[in-house]
């Protein structure tokens, strides 16, 4: 995984000096973000925002970023995205979005998924807090309606001890209670678990009632621990927790099996 998760470290540093920049994002008008509010429903919702203007450039922007650091293969794969036309694009976001994983360019998905991160957290941002409610379902995220990619349980002040989900779209994080399943709100028999001899700095909580888990950060552990890098780095829990048939509830937008 060595190379992968320096080809990662680099997209991720790429994101951050484009979200760092200059970007022209709008947030929907006010009465929209009111209705979504009093609905309950996610303000930045894929479904009901036009992409953005120039996430088609910001796409090949990565590509080009990480492109020449990668072998062969790799800079072949991401040479789609700058040969490709912007619909090809456009339908690769679309079913990323739906989460329809197995039609997935997967070799492109990690750069496409990371110009639409950079443009939906730049939206988030803009968001206060009291434009957002709290959804019916806590399993998915209240700003724009993503799934996790994992948990962290913070330190420090008065958030210590308590559970965030961490959105894989926008990075927004929301509290869920640490004594139920944040993907079924089942409240028996959840278990944990985490890889033998290493420190407990993650773990995956199972439900046997749904018979998922999500991956939960401990920063107590490691007040460096990060809800997406350590998820990435620790796909051998990812492994274990297949054989035992649990499907995990979350999502890594940085490695999507899809089509090779």
């Amino acid at each position: 995984m060595g190379d992968y998760l320096r080809f990662v470290a680099r997209l991720a540093r790429a994101q951050q000096e484009r979200l760092d920049g200059d970007l022209a994002t709008h947030l929907p008008a006010a009465d929209t973000l009111a209705q979504c509010h009093e609905y309950a429903m996610p303000p930045l919702a894929p479904a009901g925002l036009p992409r953005p203007d120039g996430w088609h450039a910001m796409a090949r922007e990565l590509a080009r970023a990480v492109q020449p650091s990668l072998p062969e293969a790799g800079q072949a794969a991401l040479q789609r995205i700058l040969d490709k036309p912007d619909a090809w694009l456009d339908k690769q976001a679309g079913r990323l979005f739906e989460a329809e994983t197995m039609h997935l360019d997967a070799a492109a998905t990690p750069v496409i998924g990371a110009a639409l991160q950079v443009y939906w957290t730049h939206l988030a941002r803009q968001l206060d807090s009291a434009q957002v409610a709290r959804p019916e379902h806590a399993n998915l995220c209240p700003v724009c309606g993503s799934h996790p990619v994992s948990s962290v349980v913070r330190i420090g002040g008065a958030e210590s001890g308590l559970r965030y989900l961490h959105c894989a779209l926008c990075g927004s994080e929301w509290h869920v209670v640490r004594a139920k399943c944040s993907n079924c709100d089942n409240t028996r028999g959840i278990a944990s678990f985490h890889l033998e001899g290493e420190s407990p700095v993650v773990r995956a909580e199972s439900c046997p009632e749904c018979r998922t888990y999500l991956k939960t950060i401990h920063q107590d552990k490691d007040p460096l621990a990060d809800p997406v890098a350590d998820d990435l780095a620790s796909l051998t829990l990812d492994l274990l927790m297949d054989e035992t048939g649990h499907a995990k509830s979350g999502i890594n937008w940085y490695l999507i099996q899809g089509q090779p």
